[in-house]
């Protein structure tokens, strides 16, 4: 395209609103900018910005510019992104997200894979959000519960969580432990401060154990899991996660609608590449040791 540049410009300038701030963006003389401008309107023989005295305001024309030269800059930050994950090496960046509560199964394998790959420099994002794949926001996903479907990504199953509820030594010894459900109503709970998870065990503790009993809440699952190990109360967690921390009991045997599954998800166009296949390889060998608990 001869006059991208141009248009580069131009929409550099409706979205910052003045010459000189395009200019430093672009990192050329604000007379450049200006003279982007003047040929682009002549080209198209329409005026795109309206002068004035605080900067330059988008015409019409010039806002429907904007919005083809808004989709042209994500398709290329997406393009880029994308880029960054391909080749022959297992170096640079490797990106991996989940939720916070499973980073205890994955920092230790990014560690170990690290250690395998000093050339890696490894982000691992958590939270709530859903990195997007398609943006190159991440190179690997591990999420939880129903198989993920969004267009374009390659999903597989990985492993499926073991959880059932847990009590601490302590707990046990100062208040014993239910002998069955109609127990329940006699011992102290420690849940998430969620009244709407989805969480299969979460809507099951609600719909089983009487709200009264639900005397620890938090939103932190690292907090969650601390209560629990430090006598809160009865709480869940992973047969994997409580061998971690130590000195807790199983109150009950895990049920198969507790159960968590977790799915690696990776785009489409990375897929392939040696740096994602080397580090799924890797990820999948490690959580074979976990299929015992």
């Amino acid at each position: 395209m001869d006059n991208w540049d141009e248009i580069r410009t131009a929409y550099n300038v409706a979205r910052i609103g003045t010459v000189s701030g395009a200019a430093e963006v672009l990192g050329v003389h604000h007379a450049t900018v200006i003279r982007h401008i003047d040929a682009l309107e002549e080209r198209l023989g329409v005026k795109l910005f309206q002068r004035h005295a605080r900067g330059y305001t988008p015409t019409e024309a010039g806002e429907d510019l904007l919005r083809v030269a808004q989709a042209t800059d994500d398709q290329f930050s997406q393009l880029a992104g994308r880029i960054k994950g391909r080749g022959n090496d297992v170096s640079g960046e490797l990106v991996v997200t989940t939720l916070g509560g499973l980073s205890h199964l994955l920092v230790p394998v990014l560690a170990d894979f690290q250690k395998e790959h000093p050339e890696i420099v490894v982000r691992f994002l958590t939270g709530e959000r859903l990195f997007r794949l398609e943006y190159g926001e991440a190179h690997v996903a591990v999420r939880a519960g129903s198989p993920p479907d969004q267009p374009d990504n390659v999903v597989q199953p990985f492993h499926k969580q073991r959880i059932t509820l847990f009590a601490s030594e302590d707990y046990a010894e100062k208040r014993g432990l239910p002998s069955d459900v109609s127990d329940y109503h006699k011992h102290s709970f420690v849940s998430a401060d969620d009244p709407k998870s989805r969480a299969p065990f979460a809507k099951w503790l609600r719909e089983t154990v009487p709200e009264s009993c639900i005397t620890f809440r938090t939103g932190d699952v690292h907090a969650m899991r601390r209560a629990i190990r430090e006598g809160a109360g009865i709480g869940f967690m992973s047969r994997l996660q409580a061998a971690e921390i130590g000195g807790l009991i199983e109150v009950t045997e895990p049920r198969e609608e507790w159960s968590a599954p977790l799915w690696l998800v990776t785009h489409m166009d990375l897929h392939r590449t040696t740096k994602v296949q080397s580090f799924l390889a890797f990820l999948k060998d490690r959580a074979r040791a976990w299929e015992d608990l």
